[in-house]
């Protein structure tokens, strides 16, 4: 699921809610993911892509979609996608 996207590291959390009588249920914690649309300087278009809000605010932070590809290190994007698009640009 996280290779269709960018997810920046973010996975699937385990845990448990602890009632007040501190009874135990399993739970999961899932990445805060939104279907965007970004803009890609190189490719003069938009791009569609299963994005999570973090990665969402390091874009913001870099100054755009094309800037977090290139200075963010392949390990760092953890995506199929993510690599694909950094080689394209």
């Amino acid at each position: 699921r996280a290779d269709r996207g960018l997810f920046g590291g973010k996975k699937i959390g385990f845990g448990n809610n602890v009632s007040f009588s501190e009874r135990k249920t399993r739970r999961t914690w899932m990445p805060n993911v939104q279907q965007k649309r970004l803009w890609s300087d190189c490719f003069d278009t938009m791009i569609k892509l299963r994005i999570t809000t973090s990665v969402l605010k390091t874009i913001d932070k870099h100054g755009g979609l094309d800037n977090y590809l290139v200075n963010t290190a392949d390990v760092k994007l953890d995506s199929a996608l993510g690599v694909k698009l950094k080689q394209m640009v």
